[in-house]
């Protein structure tokens, strides 16, 4: 007797299959926000009558579900898409990094801790050619991914250390975190959020990678000669 001979999908199937699934996920993503607008014309609505409390704090959190929803169905779009960069020469990363710090201290993202991340810097001139938006998208998910390590009651905030390597031509970005093995390192056993799949798309497209360790995160990017 024979084993059975395995089937392989066919590609052009995946293809169509894959090609539908987006458009689902990008209707679905539609919807989402059409609802949130209804809600938060209810949240106004009963803002202005004075009603229960617990009534306004049950519509906030309905508000804020259908927002996380349409943002990880946007990012699961952006993901399968290709990338559209529009690079710029003379990109400034320590600028970049500053502002995702800056505002990190200051916004609250799907019920992140507000925390002020420590910074070092060896050099302030690490320039080259990238798309800014996109790098600033994708330094923003790793560093949103570590801050969801953070426990309630931190001890020990987590870092950030920019530097040149001993090439002098890579950047060298490091998340450091005594929290990251609870979360069992999901990016070094390619298992992270789909944020920071999306990041790793983007560094990978600026000729960069992204690897990790038991505490940390490391980003290297290619700057200018």
């Amino acid at each position: 007797m024979q084993p059975a001979t395995a089937k392989t999908p066919d590609s052009r199937a995946l293809e169509r299959l894959g090609g539908a699934t987006l458009e689902i996920v990008h209707d679905l993503k539609n919807q989402l926000n059409g609802l949130k607008l209804y809600a938060t014309f209810l949240r106004k609505r009963l803002e202005r009558e004075d009603q229960p409390e617990d009534e306004r704090e049950t519509l906030a959190k309905l508000i804020s579900g259908l927002d996380r929803a349409a943002k990880d169905l946007t990012a699961l779009v952006r993901y399968a898409r290709p990338l559209d960069l529009h690079k710029q020469p003379g990109v400034n990363l320590h600028r970049v990094v500053s502002n995702v710090i800056t505002e990190a201290a200051h916004r609250d993202t799907g019920g992140l801790p507000k925390i002020n991340l420590a910074f070092e810097c060896e050099d302030h001139s690490l320039i080259g050619e990238f798309d800014p938006a996109a790098v600033t998208e994708a330094i923003k998910a790793i560093t949103d991914d570590v801050r969801g390590t953070i426990p309630a009651k931190q001890t020990e905030p987590p870092s950030i250390n920019m530097r040149r390597d001993h090439d002098g031509n890579t950047a060298i970005i490091e998340w450091h975190s005594a929290h990251l093995p609870t979360r069992n390192n999901s990016l070094s056993h390619g298992r992270g959020t789909i944020y920071t799949e999306v990041a790793k798309k983007i560094i990978e497209a600026h000729g960069g990678d992204v690897t990790c360790d038991q505490d940390s995160i490391r980003v290297s990017l290619p700057l200018s000669s």
